[in-house]
């Protein structure tokens, strides 16, 4: 019988804990444009001794260990559903190389001897592990955007805050924040100014981590933050067991009364979730990739081709695999940021409708590209003068968003990268319309190519089918009846042969039946009406959710269908991990 292991490397106990849930490993670089995944060969609790394996086909790993030190993200998805996101963060960690194959390498690394890690200035930073939580709110622009987050790291120096990847838009490097507030469990809060000194993604959930520097305190702040900081450290050591001396949780960190009342709802909210199909996590992981993508362009002035040409690649595969499971998948966007969604679904449709004429097409990876990036023009407006894309938007606001294909475009050639020919058809003409009425360049009929007015049917039913500016979304036939009607501006071919795709019920629309159900549309049959779908409510109990698929025998135990309706007016989410 092997004997116990009498000290445990601190750094080493938390990773195991981690490891014993569903988890992603992530090695970053500030050097790389994407992070990579590896996997966890050997955890040495006694010695800290930590070997991972990385699958790698680029002639350029060295990159991800500047000066012989690595930095991961382990990311793990704990409780009953998986759906509690716990990280820890580790960075200039001393590793070995060593290439065990064409494509495979192995990374010795030797882990700290402690999870309190000294700051350059001396100060030492306290990871928010094993379930602390401390909720922030990041205030962009004053009295205009507050972002939240939850903090994973605090010194007195600053903090490292992880956001919603969607929020990052509006944070750049060297920015400085009218306001930081930082809402301990207990109830108590601090408030500072700060500056953004790094951005970088975050796991593989759809997240950024933001580095925050504290400004400006007061005498009576830091006091306050050095408290803060000791109870926090009080914390993590007893939740590591690194201090035998700590043998109850810090007061900051027992939850009140409104801090129990926040967590009680959450869990809720992740009971509600359903577990994501493949298919759902593979078009979540496009729309994360994207704006992962535009992280780099904003914060690193880098053209990540890499990652967008993947999205495409990722898209195409998923279509091929099966169709009308992704057409489905699609709909579970319609929560994720405007931009991000309209692209994925319009690319998405985009794939569906061109290999469907020809599977061979030369042109689908390139026109595909040019629909994923034509609308990050809008994102990279987002600044004091436009402090978000949600909002309903002033005539003022509307003009500045107009010239987003002018600013993309200035963009790309800022960070030279030059788009093929059919690409930038799509990028600088997506919005021209046949009879002139379009922008930015009013272009008419046959100056626009086939591939760009199959494009702007597609976006324009797109946008019709969404809530946007304050007006809410059309059904379907709505909509193909809208762009009827104005005359010359579309390609009419180009409508009747979507309508003949996706009919009156398109995959993915929720819709409503007599006996009082709400189903999502999974699949049509040849008349174009539902032959499967997914029950998701029973308007007769509105406080609970179902979710039972049901097939065109059964179809009549809901009732007749009535119409396809709007997801929110019926409080219907996505929610995140």
């Amino acid at each position: 019988m092997a004997a116990p292991t009498l000290y445990e490397n601190p750094s080493a106990s938390v990773i195991r804990s981690l490891l014993q849930h569903t988890h992603e490993l992530s090695i970053y670089s500030k050097y790389m444009p994407y992070a990579l995944k590896a996997e966890v060969l050997e955890l040495n609790l006694g010695s800290g001794r930590m070997v991972l394996e990385v699958d790698y086909a680029g002639s350029d790993i060295e990159h991800y260990l500047a000066s012989g030190n690595l930095s991961f993200d382990l990311e793990a998805l704990k409780g009953p559903h998986g759906t509690e996101r716990d990280t820890y963060s580790l960075s200039n960690v001393a590793a070995k190389l060593l290439k065990t194959d064409s494509t495979v390498y192995r990374l010795e690394c030797q882990l700290p001897e402690s999870v309190f890690v000294k700051e350059n200035r001396g100060a030492v930073r306290i990871p928010f592990i094993l379930g602390m939580q401390t909720r922030v709110g990041i205030e962009v622009y004053l009295h205009e955007l507050n972002v939240p987050g939850r903090l994973r790291n605090l010194s007195i120096g600053g903090c490292m805050v992880d956001i919603d990847l969607a929020d990052s838009v509006a944070i750049g490097v060297d920015q400085d924040i009218p306001g930081v507030t930082l809402e301990f469990p207990n109830g108590d809060s601090f408030f500072t100014q700060g500056i953004i000194r790094h951005i970088r993604p975050f796991g593989n959930q759809g997240y950024a981590a933001v580095g925050i520097q504290f400004i400006d305190l007061s005498t009576a702040q830091t006091e306050a933050l050095y408290h803060y900081v000791n109870e926090s450290e009080r914390e993590a050591a007893f939740r590591t067991g690194t201090n035998d001396k700590m043998v109850y949780h810090s007061p900051l960190f027992i939850p009140g009364a409104k801090e129990k009342k926040i967590q009680q709802r959450e869990a809720q909210e992740r009971d509600k979730r359903s577990r994501q199909s493949p298919m759902e996590r593979g078009v979540m992981d496009v729309s994360h990739q994207l704006q992962v993508g535009l992280m780099y362009m904003k914060t690193r002035q880098l053209f990540p081709a890499e990652i967008f040409y993947d999205c495409v690649d990722t898209l195409r595969y998923l279509v091929e695999k099966d169709r009308k499971t992704f057409l489905y998948a699609l709909s579970f966007l319609r929560d994720e940021p405007d931009w991000v969604r309209h692209a994925v679904q319009v690319a998405g449709q985009l794939i569906d409708m061109l290999l469907s004429r020809d599977p061979h097409d030369p042109q689908v990876r390139e026109t595909v590209l040019g629909v994923l990036l034509h609308t990050m023009g809008k994102p990279l407006l987002v600044s004091a003068a436009l402090p978000s894309l949600k909002v309903n938007m002033t005539p003022a606001q509307k003009t500045m968003l107009s010239g987003h294909v002018t600013v993309l475009n200035n963009k790309l050639s800022e960070l030279d990268w030059e788009p093929s020919p059919t690409c930038r058809d799509v990028i600088e003409n997506a919005n021209e319309r046949l009879d002139g009425s379009g922008y930015p360049m009013g272009k008419r009929g046959e100056q626009l190519s086939e591939l760009v007015r199959l494009v702007s049917v597609i976006k324009a039913i797109n946008k019709l089918l969404h809530a946007r500016n304050g007006e809410p979304p059309r059904s379907p036939l709505d909509a193909y009846r809208r762009i009827h009607e104005t005359g010359t501006v579309y390609d009419k071919t180009e409508l009747v042969e979507y309508i003949q795709i996706y009919g009156l019920y398109p995959i993915g629309s929720l819709a409503k039946f007599s006996g009082g159900f709400l189903a999502w549309v999974m699949d049509i049959n040849g008349k174009g009406m539902p032959s499967k779908v997914n029950v998701v409510k029973n308007l007769r109990f509105p406080d609970t959710n179902i979710n039972s698929v049901i097939t065109q025998g059964d179809l009549s135990q809901i009732g007749k269908l009535e119409g396809i309706v709007n997801p929110s007016d019926y409080g219907i989410k996505v929610l995140k991990t």
